[in-house]
């Protein structure tokens, strides 16, 4: 396929900039910049070293052999994203945006988060770099990831809750869109995802994309060449394009993209947004696939995970997707409960509820494969920050 976006910041059908006016200036402004650095042999000296030396990359690529006995079928590895500094993929993009920040001579930076992790990976890079930073985070949010807020109260970040709305992701984003077109001379907004106006989606790929780059070459390093599936998980999308985008060109890897299936396919309860129910539409900054009803009108979303926890995906998913490069398949509540409790119990892993759920999927994949063949998970995220919230939730089915 085609590396996308072309210059409008299209992929295919999706993307683009749907932003006020005011904002227009600095978004070009951020996309010189990021090209600029990105070409910059400095830059990307600055942000490989702290890559390696404060981030700990790269991650390893571990072969799960105790979870493919109990699942039987295809081998099992994880990409471990989980041993990252903060505990997630999500530093890999908030460095790189931080840095770019300070490149632009902006003093400030914002995020929004919905588990909590893109907030601690702003922080913690503002923390690091010298930057002041503010994080808007849904009230359900804080209330769901109240370690997380801990965490980013402790490294100098103001924590805004949002009581709007679902008081999750979605309306964190809305703040904090208003947040940067009110303050855009001296602030840089650190999006965590693979969403909203170009050139975001873009630029979040490429920040993630050490993560497929790593694994190919493991891969090959152990002499397995490529493996037949790669699995990860998908809300806005970034860890999955992260993982995707370097397997993309090798047709005959399967890539396997995983929705929060919720409590079920009713209106409200998942967030599934290749399952049914949504349709093309606008939602912060970009044209993409939304879960809306038939006036348009944004519907709310459950899962249990709240990173996966947002009504639209990445337009370049929706892309890959209608070319048929990644299929996308669902997981709920309850199975990915059981893969958060079945990877702790077979592996000492305790993974992310957004990751469990990427967990389950290839559980499912692998016993239907054969032993010779392999599927590599994207283990995005630890699950420090669940641990709360699975225990209150399975407390309170008792």
């Amino acid at each position: 396929m085609k590396k996308l976006p072309d210059r409008r910041g299209y992929f295919g059908d999706w993307g683009g900039a749907f932003v006020p006016e005011t904002l227009m200036g600095p978004l070009g402004e951020l996309e010189s910049s990021y090209r600029r650095a990105s070409r910059d042999r400095g830059f990307r000296t600055r942000l490989g070293l702290l890559l390696e030396r404060y981030v700990g990359r790269p991650t390893p690529l571990f072969e799960a052999r105790r979870l493919t006995a109990r699942v039987g079928g295809a081998r099992l590895w994880l990409k471990r994203e989980d041993l990252c500094h903060t505990g997630a993929h999500k530093i890999n993009n908030a460095l790189g945006q931080a840095l770019l920040a300070r490149e632009m001579g902006k003093a400030r930076v914002i995020a929004e988060t919905g588990a909590g992790q893109h907030g601690v990976a702003t922080a913690t890079a503002a923390a690091l770099l010298g930057l002041e930073c503010t994080v808007y985070m849904g009230a359900e949010d804080i209330r769901r990831q109240r370690p997380n807020v801990v965490r980013m109260r402790l490294m100098g970040a103001e924590v805004v809750a949002v009581e709007g709305g679902s008081r999750t992701l979605k309306d964190a984003i809305n703040e904090a869109l208003r947040d940067w077109v009110t303050n855009v001379r001296t602030t840089h907004y650190v999006l965590g995802s693979v969403l909203g106006p170009h050139p975001y989606p873009m630029m979040v790929r490429d920040f993630q994309a050490v993560i497929g780059r790593e694994a190919i070459a493991q891969f090959r390093r152990i002499g397995r060449g490529l493996p037949e599936a790669v699995v990860a998980c998908v809300g806005g999308g970034s860890n999955a394009a992260g993982i995707f985008t370097a397997f993309v060109r090798y047709p005959r890897v399967r890539l396997v993209g995983v929705e929060a299936g919720g409590r079920g396919p009713g209106p409200g309860d998942h967030a599934a947004r290749f399952a049914g129910g949504a349709a093309p539409g606008v939602l912060h900054g970009t044209r993409t696939m939304i879960l809306q009803d038939a006036d348009g009108q944004v519907e709310p979303t459950h899962s249990v995970s709240a990173g996966l926890d947002y009504p639209a995906v990445g337009p370049e998913h929706a892309n890959w997707r209608d070319h048929g490069r990644v299929s996308y398949t669902t997981v709920d509540d309850g199975a990915a409960l059981e893969a958060f409790h079945l990877l702790a119990e077979t592996e000492g892993i305790i993974p992310a509820l957004e990751s469990a759920h990427a967990i389950a999927e290839a559980a499912r994949l692998a016993s239907g494969m054969g032993p010779g063949e392999s599927v590599v998970v994207n283990l995005s995220g630890r699950g420090d920050k669940d641990l709360d919230e699975v225990v209150r939730l399975e407390e309170g089915s008792r």
